[in-house]
């Protein structure tokens, strides 16, 4: 069965999302101290929390990939367009920590992209889930 080009675009970033999401989700749990760093002060038992997310990441990562429920993959959709939009503190913290270094630290040219591609990553989340509807010509 061939699979229209809007299907095979939401298919790919799916995978992209799984992927990408997976790898974050194993290193919030096998090195946690880059996350814990970022982490703002406000974060209650912020070493749970980063524990937490690797495992909301992974979570979500296998509900994309799977193939066999369309309602399991909107649900991963939702739940890592939240993860995705709680954990925007932290990275903006990131970029206060890295800003106020003598350095820079990684500097706009990272933080800028990251910064701005968050909304899409939410909006990625939701549409790769099958959340959003591809509209129909």
């Amino acid at each position: 069965m061939a699979t229209s080009p809007p299907g095979r675009a939401r298919r790919i970033t799916r995978w992209l999302l799984a992927v990408l999401y997976g790898a974050a989700g194993v290193l919030h749990l096998a090195t946690p101290a880059p996350f814990l760093s970022i982490t703002p002060h406000w974060v209650p038992a912020a070493p749970l929390v980063i524990a937490l997310t690797g495992l909301a990441e992974l979570a979500g990562a296998a509900g994309l990939a799977q193939p066999w429920s369309p309602a399991l993959r909107r649900w991963a959709g939702w739940g890592l367009a939240a993860y995705a939009l709680c954990v925007w503190p932290a990275n903006v913290n990131h970029l206060l920590i890295d800003l106020a270094r003598p350095d820079g630290g990684l500097g706009w040219a990272y933080h800028g992209p990251r910064m701005l591609l968050q909304p899409v990553l939410i909006w990625a989340a939701l549409w790769a889930g099958g959340t959003l509807a591809t509209r129909r010509a």
